[in-house]
């Protein structure tokens, strides 16, 4: 099939009438053309699809409350509808019985290539109970051998772990990286020092940057001052404008680049649906507006979207469309290591794409070149 886009934005750079040729899933070329040497014309701008790295829930599914199939599929096609073409459903803090079911839907949701799920986020449960946010007190824990073997099952796709490196030790960390595990920091009280240890031993990313951390003080750096000082380290951010002040947002963009900055949802159940309540471990959590919060006015995870994510980081913080694009799609991709298949539109990669309005709302969205959204 080729497809013909008079607007094109590669993951590097914008191009004009391009012809994009896909077989088997992946693109064979993208090349000058025209719209008649093409099946499908797509109208408005077209670019890699978004990846987002913490997705707790959409289509009225939360993942923790039903760690199955089903929610997996539901939660892929409410979030296709805003850019997502790929995604790490995440697991807040559990018991062991629902981290393996959990485990065990991603695994079967890649041996049925479920559209869009390229594996599973563990956010917790070695978590610091002083920045817990939502995370329920009852399940954090240190680690044990039984999650450890979980953690390190190959069939689950990209494994990602967010940790506080103050409870989970350093020679733990090693472990888990040398057997394909990413590392997130997160959810952690812990000290500079404690942090670029943690770093030194392998991890590279820190989740939703800002919130639920040890913060950037004037005779204390925490964690948010390790992870903007090194530069290989990610940060997912949450550009809801409820979770980090507009200038803090600049701010980290700045200081890590758009190499290194990734546009997360943390999204809960009601993304893509029009719930307005949720219970999970015994929590009620309502929405007002684009805000989750539980009684006492607590944000818990976010109604946040990708597509908003964009809009939001382009109009309200004024960074550059190309840039921006970057930190939804190719930036992730190298985070969990697809960069070779994912975030681009090039030869040999996967014909995972959207279609933007000039506004940039999401028209189209496609996954192994075929389409499975349309406004």
């Amino acid at each position: 099939m080729r497809y013909f886009a008079q607007r094109l934005f590669d993951g590097l750079v914008f191009k004009s009438n391009q012809v994009i040729t896909v077989k088997n899933q992946k693109i064979v070329s993208v090349e000058q053309g025209t719209a008649d040497e093409a099946d499908t014309l797509l109208s408005g701008l077209v670019a890699p699809g978004f990846i987002d790295v913490q997705v707790n829930g959409g289509g009225g599914k939360l993942f923790n409350n039903e760690p199955n199939l089903a929610t997996l599929e539901t939660m892929s096609r409410a979030h296709q509808t805003f850019g997502t073409t790929a995604m790490l459903p995440t697991l807040i803090t559990d018991n062991l019985a629902t981290m393996t079911l959990a485990a065990n839907a991603v695994a079967l949701a890649l041996t049925n290539k479920i559209p869009g799920i390229i594996g599973i986020h563990f956010e917790g449960p070695h978590l610091s109970s002083p920045k817990k946010g939502i995370h329920p007190e009852s399940h954090i824990r240190p680690i044990s051998e039984k999650e450890l073997a979980l953690f390190k099952r190959k069939d689950l796709g990209v494994v990602c772990v967010t940790l506080a490196p103050e409870n989970v030790s350093c020679d733990v960390i090693k472990e888990l990286v040398s057997s394909g595990v990413k590392i997130c920091l997160g959810h952690s009280n812990a000290s500079v020092e404690q942090t670029l240890a943690a770093i030194d031993a392998g991890a590279t990313g820190f989740t939703h940057l800002y919130n639920a951390m040890s913060p950037l003080t004037s005779r204390a750096a925490g964690m948010v001052g390790a992870a903007l000082l090194r530069d290989e380290a990610y940060c997912g951010l949450i550009v809801d404008h409820e979770h980090v002040d507009k200038v803090s947002c600049q701010l980290a963009i700045k200081c890590k680049t758009s190499e290194k900055i990734m546009l997360v949802t943390d999204a809960m159940s009601h993304v893509g649906s029009n719930q307005t309540l949720l219970t999970f471990a015994g929590m009620e959590i309502s929405r007002t507006g684009n805000k989750l919060t539980i009684e006492g006015g607590r944000l818990a995870g976010s109604a946040l979207d990708m597509a908003t994510a964009v809009r939001n980081t382009v109009t309200n913080l004024d960074t550059p469309l190309d840039q921006t694009l970057q930190i939804a799609s190719s930036t992730p991709a190298k985070f969990v290591e697809l960069q070779n298949t994912k975030g681009q539109l090039s030869e040999g990669y996967d014909a995972d794409w959207i279609v933007l309005t000039d506004d940039l709302h999401v028209t189209q969205t496609y996954i192994g070149g075929k389409q499975v959204f349309s406004v």
